[in-house]
């Protein structure tokens, strides 16, 4: 990836100060970052001041095994209890922690002092089940309450979870209890998608008989959460209801601190083949980075402040931005269990409007949605009480960035578009609400703290205007420790590229602009080599939304024996904007002109086919290698892990292409 690669790419000129107002009472102003650049470890010493230590750590880092890292060494502490005992015992239990609401219209507010009692009893539960410290505890359930306090109770007892997403298939499950060893597994009889009941239970039986036939039995109880009522298959020998086990164990339990680099989860990357990459994180580092990130990034005040992460607990952005981070810091959060169009397209606005919701984060993909379906649907709500928006999970178009600042956000509240990966475990890259002047489609600069660059292929810091590798200079706190099982695979996949310079390879392509601003440009496997130019596909997509008619789109590169790679896009028009299939050669032709008019002729795109839908992950990530099996007129492969497996069905019979000019 030479500089060379991104000289035909877009520029971004349009900047957003910070409210005066939110500047001024802002968490964190500009001297964080003089203070960590003096004394690093130091400025990671008093984050972790913000935690109640059981017993104090003697040093802040260890890194003496490279690039195996120790944080808070000698320190003990209980996540659970810096989650939700300590705001009791400071007077805020009754402090609404979770405003949860159903798919069907169901909802509870859950006070921190019953939050306390939740967790005690699913606490003692686990205990009554067998459950040790260092047992492995596999939690498969929708977006209920009983997720987090599930979570937390492992946590409170010392045992390691390892969240699967609730839409993953029985293969997927199996794949994850096995690799992990888990001793339980916590699930539901089902819940709720698209108004209608999901079971999530048989799918848990079908992965116990999938391990038993491997001889592989590890699990000795199935712990089942009551949601929708339906008829479930029960083999009395290892299943249990949860109301019958954890509503009948006591409220009381003390919570015993476990040391700092005690395991405290395992969480698996999506899309995996083969051999599943579990991925490790640890407790008093892992609390650090994520209590502090969320208080600076988000600005939060939490006697006053109501916030949503619109994420999934089964994704590290719900373990971090949802459950562990934002209950350290005692907020009153808002969880949704259903979809976004689900009874109506209006749902999300709708809760902000009724719980008042200040902050609000979610996916790039969600927006574009929204932006596909048209302003008229947040037009009818009140979004007054927002004051500041999140963007997360890829990096976000400047449009869809512009149209979430101005439809949802009233063209008032600041944009903090993060970037951090699963093995980071906190966000590393982004603006800080009340310092930065954002820019629509950058992540701006790296947190304090934190060591962030990008580098040529020798490791070699680029000059401003010039792209490379994304590299973490410097090791965090909520770094990941190892991959499961498998600390040469660790070594290999993120710290062999740069080896040299004890850099961590994030994966990503990324440019610095003029100012030194970050901008993320994807996956380095997803550059596409145009002419001998090397292009993102990121820059490319982001043109294509710039287009007033266009809501979302993915490009790829497909092989061309003149050009060696060609682009192709698909692309998915706002609603109303294709009336007739005549005007689909002349938009086409017009999208075409337009790329070349916003980058370069270089990145006019060979084809674009416009798509109904677009094949998603269920955590939103488009999968690009199976928009480059059809534009290479290859089988699609493999789709299990997509959200809707129909998707490329429409692909293929909805498309309609273009000619080269």
């Amino acid at each position: 990836m030479s500089e060379e690669t991104l000289s035909n790419l877009s520029t971004e000129t349009r900047s957003f100060e910070p409210p005066a107002e939110l500047a001024a009472a802002a968490n964190v102003k500009a001297d964080a970052y003089a203070a960590a650049d003096a004394d690093r470890l130091a400025f990671w010493a008093e984050q972790a001041g913000r935690l109640d230590w059981a017993e104090p750590f003697t040093q802040v880092l260890d890194w003496s095994n490279a690039p195996f890292a120790k944080w808070f060494v000698g320190g003990k502490l209980n996540i659970a209890h810096n989650c939700v005992d300590r705001h009791v015992e400071a007077g805020r239990g009754d402090q609404v922690a979770l405003h949860f609401v159903g798919e069907p219209g169901d909802t509870r507010d859950i006070t921190y002092a019953q939050l306390k009692d939740e967790v005690s009893r699913a606490a003692n539960a686990l205990e009554e089940l067998g459950i040790e410290p260092g047992d492995r505890v596999a939690i498969y359930l929708p977006m209920i309450p009983e997720a987090v306090i599930a979570m937390l109770a492992c946590a409170r007892v010392g045992a390691t979870h390892t969240v699967v997403f609730g839409g993953f298939s029985a293969d997927a499950l199996a794949s994850r209890i096995a690799d992990c060893n888990a001793k339980l597994v916590i699930t539901a009889d089902g819940g709720y998608r698209r108004g209608a009941p999901s079971a999530l239970k048989p799918a848990v039986d079908e992965a116990l008989v999938k391990i038993d036939n491997d001889n592989t039995a590890i699990v000795e109880n199935v712990l089942v959460v009551r949601r929708t009522g339906q008829d479930v298959a029960w083999n009395g020998d290892i299943d249990v209801w949860w109301h019958e086990v954890v509503d009948e164990s006591s409220e009381i339990h003390e919570a015993k601190a476990f040391d700092a680099e005690h395991p405290l989860f395992v969480m698996y990357s999506s899309g995996t083949t083969g051999k599943p990459k579990g991925i490790l994180h640890t407790t008093g580092g892992y609390l650090v980075g994520t209590a502090y990130t969320h208080h600076a990034v988000f600005d939060l005040k939490p006697e006053t402040d109501v916030y949503w992460c619109t994420a999934d607990v089964g994704w590290i952005t719900g373990h971090s931005y949802i459950v562990y981070g934002p209950l350290a810091n005692g907020v009153t959060q808002v969880l949704y269990e259903g979809t976004p169009d689900s009874p109506h397209k209006g749902r999300w606005w709708e809760i902000i409007e009724k719980y008042k919701v200040t902050l609000f984060y979610t996916a790039p993909t969600a927006i574009r949605t929204f932006m596909k379906w048209g302003r008229s649907i947040p037009d009818g709500f009140d979004l007054s009480s927002l004051r500041l928006l999140g963007s997360v999970g890829e990096p976000i178009n400047p449009e869809a960035y512009m149209w979430y600042r101005d439809v949802i956000g009233g063209d008032r509240c600041p944009i903090v578009d993060t970037w951090w990966q699963t093995e980071t475990g906190m966000m590393m890259i982004s603006p800080l609400p009340g310092v930065t002047a954002g820019k629509p489609g950058s992540a701006m600069t790296a947190l304090p703290g934190v060591g962030a660059d990008v580098v040529d292929e020798a490791g070699v810091p680029v000059p401003n205007g010039s792209g490379g590798y994304l590299v973490l200079t410097e090791p965090w706190p909520s770094m990941l420790r190892t991959l499961m099982g498998d600390d040469e695979r660790f070594v290999d996949t993120y710290w062999s590229r740069f080896k040299e310079q004890g850099y961590y390879f994030a994966g990503d392509g990324a440019k610095k602009d003029e100012d030194g601003a970050i901008w993320l440009l994807g996956r380095v496997d997803d550059v596409m080599n145009i002419s001998g130019h090397r292009l993102s596909t990121t820059e490319i997509e982001s043109a294509l939304v710039s287009h007033p008619r266009v809501a979302e789109a993915a490009v790829v590169g497909a092989a061309d024996e003149t050009t060696g790679q060609a682009i192709v896009a698909y692309v998915i028009l706002r609603e109303g904007a294709l009336a007739e299939a005549t005007q689909g050669e002349e938009l086409v032709a017009e999208l075409r002109n337009h790329v070349a008019k916003e980058i370069g002729a270089i990145a006019k795109p060979r084809s674009i086919m416009l798509v109904p839908e677009l094949p998603k992950t269920r955590s939103g990530k488009i999968m690009r290698r199976l928009l480059k099996d059809v534009a290479e007129n290859r089988v699609v492969g493999d789709t299990t892990t997509l959200a809707d497996s129909n998707v490329m069905d429409l692909i293929a019979a909805g498309a309609k292409t273009s000619t080269e000019d």
